[in-house]
């Protein structure tokens, strides 16, 4: 990548600037991505090796950390020299494994970034940092802010450059406390070459010090670009570019040196003894990377022998159903992973598939009373239609004390006086008997499930804001053949087929968003699920897909409900509609899920300190709701923690093992797909999405204080759109402490079902897709549908693969395991399952 045309080029450096800046977007469009995304150009190793020189970020655990592993038995000591085998040759790898576990190795030097910028502290004894990120951030939070200041930003119509010219024309007062950087701003163009000019003076340096300037507070910055990039992030939009943030950091910074060493000064350039390392300049790999580099991949083989040896274990020949009691359709998230489980225990008659939590069909959502619009699609996507909630009689509810009445001074005084009591009394018995509030975020208040939703479309010129409202009979019948199909649902359908969408609920939570479906942009699947059974219902549709070859029974209905995977509750809809005997099968189907839920609420309970696992299903059940209205509880569940693989291919492929909520579950029948035309589309969204979920995590939980957010306890949210430490802190990106603490630190194992030839044609019909994969960012094995062989993706090309464990430990009952253990579980084989 050319980093640095001929001579200097503002526009050229702030868009290369952009591209390695967080880019995480406000708090309520919160989706996981590759923290790294700026390097995935790079093989995995040498990225890591390069982003760590440069920024100074850790990206692997310490040496001490995977010496822990290898004495607690995580990391295993045959895995271990064979990788080592694979790097040094195998005549060496008895001594090399000596190295790794008690050798020396010499540790990094400084990082690249802010080796110029220091000048100013080492030359002129000034700290431009806590000078100018002050007045800098209150400025950006007030201008951005989307609801929490009680007085607004005095110009929000302008452009953030220009609004600040109208203020400093306007006001008695300035932003800066000298004449110069107050005479630039109005009466100058204040291009930003001009002021590096002013301030570094040699245009060899200008480069180098915007990244030093702009990386010493990340989390601004990337909030600044993401939201110029997407202004539609912000309900209250706001024009803001990162080149008029870097112009005012600018003449802030001119303004200082000018305000404590007057004309004593010179530019930075003219002071520094030496220029600095070039910040891109090739990073050569050391011992210490090498070292790095062969212990974790130990590590994460460690993990993944034993579920590729699972899988050969458990080939055996499916159990033939010939009428199932239900199918259910579940979004592929890790979390509906065990769920799904205690479905099948509960009920071995039924059958769950799993696929993205959209379930196919991609709108805009207006809620009733609603102003905007919600995305309810993966966020890359760009929905053309609009589904309106109709007839809502959901009542939102308010807390008294919560008003704008109470910000005035007279009308504060005496709310403070009288409701304020009621407010400390009800704050205090919050602590020892949490329940609802209106503060709580709840994902069944997503949606009015007695409203309508306007889901068919019977005029396509029926548009609102250039969005058409609803689908026409062919789109619906498109999209639920493209499910279907991408599941192998084709045939065999039961009297009932619940799609499931799945959402949270919380409070105190600033990531609330991050615990709702990624696949919905953030948000609950509920309305999801709804539209995909009104489609699949509809009796249009179903002739659509008759002369398709997909006939579905008349008797068969489809039946939206959404799971809450933070209390475990389900509410289904729509379900007057069912006839009366469906009505009767339907209820009987509901104490399965509730069984189902109680004892995944169990199993969740044994990483929550709090609660004690030894207690019933239902007891703990009851005491994880409790927690989740908690306004104290900073775990209110742990999310997408522990993930590491993600599957795709029938649920038979991995029914038989206990996996511990690690996977991500698409289901797939090769059979349906000889050629992959829906294994691309599987994996074309499925890589970036659970590969995105699996690195943040990754990230988060290797170095929390530069790409995660630290821990949650003093967080202060800006503005409704990040957070920060305190008042005058840089936004914190990636994921906090809590929700990271007990993650593994390991890419994610794609497994496909499919023939190795196929998957290699089918990663490599888009360079997005492959670079995941060939780059390693991700692992990829592939289970040959006939055979049961294994095949590992390396170096572009597919390998045998015999794992090295030949025999797994067997359980018939989990419930001893869950009460007695915190920590990950290694792969079981389940007794009590046929595979």
């Amino acid at each position: 990548m050319n980093h640095r045309p001929p001579a200097f080029d503002a526009h050229h450096v702030v868009h290369q600037l952009k591209h390695y800046l967080p880019a995480q977007a406000p708090l309520k469009d919160f989706v996981h991505h590759n923290t790294l995304h700026s390097f995935q150009h790079l093989p995995f190793e040498e990225a890591l090796r390069t982003a760590s020189a440069i920024f100074g970020y850790k990206l692997t655990l310490s040496l001490q950390e995977y010496r822990n592993l290898y004495q607690q038995g995580r990391i295993r000591k045959d895995v271990l020299l064979q990788v080592i085998a694979e790097h040094k040759g195998k005549a060496a790898a008895g001594d090399y494994r000596n190295q790794l576990l008690n050798g020396a190795f010499t540790l990094p030097g400084l990082p690249r970034i802010g080796a110029l910028r220091s000048g100013w502290k080492k030359h002129y004894q000034v700290d431009l940092d806590s000078l100018v990120q002050p007045t800098l951030f209150r400025i950006l939070c007030s201008y951005l802010d989307q609801g929490i200041s009680i007085w607004s930003f005095p110009v929000t119509d302008q452009s953030f450059l220009g609004a600040l010219r109208e203020m400093e024309r306007n006001s008695l007062t300035s932003f800066f406390r000298k004449r110069r950087s107050r005479q630039l701003l109005l009466d100058t163009e204040c291009t930003i070459e001009d002021l590096l000019q002013l301030l570094v003076g040699k245009e060899d340096y200008y480069e180098h010090y915007l990244y030093d300037q702009q990386f010493a507070h990340p989390g601004w910055s990337g909030m600044v670009s993401a939201i110029e990039d997407q202004p539609q992030t912000l309900l209250d939009r706001r024009n803001i570019s990162l080149h008029d943030l870097i112009v005012f950091e600018l003449l802030l910074e001119l303004d200082a040196l000018d305000y404590y060493n007057g004309k004593n000064w010179e530019p930075l350039a003219f002071v520094v003894k030496e220029k600095p390392e070039d910040l891109f300049a090739p990073v050569p790999a050391t011992e210490l990377d090498e070292a790095l580099a062969i212990w974790q991949q130990a590590f994460e083989r460690s993990y993944y022998d034993q579920v590729l040896a699972g899988l050969q274990l458990e080939q055996t020949t499916p159990r033939r159903i010939a009428h199932h009691s239900f199918q259910g359709l579940f979004c592929i998230d890790d979390r509906e992973c065990s769920f799904r489980r205690y479905l099948e225990n509960e009920d071995p008659a039924c059958a769950t598939f799993g696929t993205p939590g959209f379930f196919g069909v991609e709108f805009f959502y207006q809620p009733g009373g609603g102003k905007f619009y919600t995305k309810l699609c993966p966020a890359p996507v760009t929905p053309r239609y609009l589904i309106k909630e109709v007839g809502s009689r959901q009542q939102r509810e308010k807390d008294p004390h919560f008003t704008k009445h109470s910000h005035p001074f007279h009308s504060g005084w005496l709310i403070s006086q009288t409701l304020g009591f009621w407010s400390a009394v009800k704050l205090a018995l919050n602590v020892f008997k949490p329940s609802t509030s209106p503060a709580a975020t709840s994902s069944f208040k997503h949606m009015d499930h007695e409203a309508t939703l306007t889901i068919e479309n019977k005029d396509v010129n029926d548009l609102e804001n250039g969005l058409q409202i609803g689908f026409t009979v062919p789109e619906m019948a498109t999209r639920v053949e493209g499910v279907l199909r991408s599941i192998g649902l084709v045939r065999n359908f039961a009297p009932l087929v619940y799609v499931v969408g799945h959402g949270a609920s919380s409070v105190n939570n600033p990531h609330f968003a991050a615990y709702d479906c990624g696949a919905c942009s953030g948000r609950a699947g509920s309305v999801n699920a709804r539209v995909l059974s009104y489609m699949a219902n509809h009796p249009a549709v179903r002739a659509i897909l008759q002369e398709k070859g997909i006939d579905i029974p008349e008797s068969t209905r489809f039946v939206g409900a959404l799971h809450d995977t933070t209390v475990d509750d389900i509410q289904f809809y729509d379900i007057p509609a069912l006839s009366g005997s469906l009505q009767k099968l339907h209820w009987k189907n509901v104490a399965t899920f509730k069984t189902a839920l109680d004892n995944n609420a169990k199993e969740r309970s044994r990483r929550l300190e709090l609660i004690d696992s030894t207690a019933t299903a239902e007891e703990i059940h009851k005491q994880v709701r409790r927690r989740a209205v908690s306004l104290f509880e900073p775990r209110p569940e742990l999310n997408h923690a522990t993930n590491a693989l993600c599957i795709v291919g029938r649920r038979e492929l991995s029914k038989g093992l206990f996996l511990d909520r690690r996977s991500f579950l698409n289901s797939y029948n090769y059979a349906i797909d000889p050629d992959g035309t829906y294994l691309f589309n599987i994996l074309k969204a499925a890589a970036p999405v659970c590969g995105g979920i699996n690195l943040e995590y990754y990230f988060s939980r290797v170095d929390n204080q530069k790409l995660g957010a630290g821990t949650k306890l003093p967080h202060n949210v800006m503005g409704l759109f990040g957070v920060a430490n305190g008042m005058d802190g840089d936004l914190r990106p990636g994921l906090p402490s809590q929700m990271i603490e007990v993650h593994d630190p390991v890419r994610i194992l794609f497994i496909v079902e499919h023939f190795p030839d196929v998957v290699l044609q089918v990663i490599n019909r888009a360079p997005e897709t492959y670079e995941w994969f060939g780059n390693e960012w991700v692992h990829l094995a592939v289970v040959h549908p006939e055979t049961g062989a294994i095949s590992l993706f390396r170096k572009g090309c597919f390998e045998p693969y015999q794992p090295l464990l030949t025999e797994l430990p067997a359980v018939a009952d989990l419930t001893p395991l869950l009460e007695t253990a915190t920590e990950n579980f290694p792969v079981y084989l389940l007794k009590t399952q046929s595979a």
